[in-house]
């Protein structure tokens, strides 16, 4: 593929693995459309990357308010005049039994981490179709095997997931690249801004992050993926054996799943 001719959007493009995948497609030689709703972590990012020759632009967005993506896609096509690859990284996650839990904080999730995509994907379908372009979005483990204290989030990627099978679907005879990826426990600050039963943010990770994949290595194995035009990505060997379990033990897997999540420090199972 030859990547200087594509026009790239990220979203929560300000840390992670959006800022990983931002890093990537820019080394790879695309333009990069940043957003996200920390303005300033971007304009860093754009900063390094442009001293390396990237072209890129940055756009302050929250996705879970649809005038916000309405915006980044017409400023997209202001500067770069075409959307070959949108990558729906932008999300949140949460920690909280759902009988601690306030309706809020799942709408939020909802918000952010379903409609954020709806709403980006729908301004930019026109425009990927025109391209024959990729669309993409980063879900989880979650969205195939539900996860306790973490009903809303779960929730979210199974949504997320069915909406982008069904844009496959659709769009079949159409040239239109559709992709999930599925990273497994990657490092990031997702679990350190996930949101407690009461909306406030938990803080403090209550997994080892650096022994976690890399937001490095998601974002490589994407690209790969983009070329090839797979329909999903599962990546590490605990999502696939949990994907693959799933399948024919469910009941089986319940019982694992519960167990890991109670070993976690300050388990709400505890």
């Amino acid at each position: 593929m030859n990547w200087k001719d594509k026009v790239v959007i990220v979203t929560g493009a300000s840390s992670g693995i959006g800022k990983a995948y931002a890093e990537a497609f820019a080394a790879a030689g695309a333009a990069v459309v940043m957003a996200a709703r920390n303005a300033a972590a971007m304009e860093d990012i754009r900063s390094a990357l442009e001293q390396k020759g990237s072209r890129c632009l940055v756009v302050t967005a929250d996705v879970s308010r649809e005038e916000d993506c309405r915006i980044l896609v017409e400023k997209t096509l202001e500067v770069f005049g075409r959307i070959d690859i949108l990558v729906n990284n932008a999300g949140i996650s949460m920690r909280s039994l759902l009988a601690d839990t306030d309706i809020p904080v799942i709408k939020r999730l909802m918000d952010v981490n379903f409609w954020g995509t709806v709403y980006c994907t729908k301004y930019a379908l026109p425009h990927l179709l025109a391209s024959r372009g990729s669309v993409l979005a980063v879900s989880s483990i979650a969205g195939y095997k539900g996860l306790p204290a973490r009903c809303g989030y779960s929730a979210s990627k199974f949504a997320m997931q069915g909406f982008m099978e069904s844009l496959r679907i659709e769009n079949l005879k159409k040239g239109l690249h559709v992709l999930i990826v599925c990273p497994g426990f990657t490092a990031s600050n997702i679990r350190n801004v996930a949101l407690k039963g009461d909306g406030s943010a938990q803080g403090e990770t209550p997994r080892d992050e650096a022994r976690m994949m890399q937001p490095e290595e998601v974002a490589a194995s994407t690209l790969k993926a983009i070329v090839k035009r797979k329909n999903t990505l599962i990546l590490t060997t605990q999502g696939k054996m949990t994907v693959l379990l799933n399948k024919f033990f469910p009941k089986f897997m319940d019982k694992m799943v519960y167990n890991t999540m109670a070993k976690e420090p300050d388990s709400p199972f505890k």
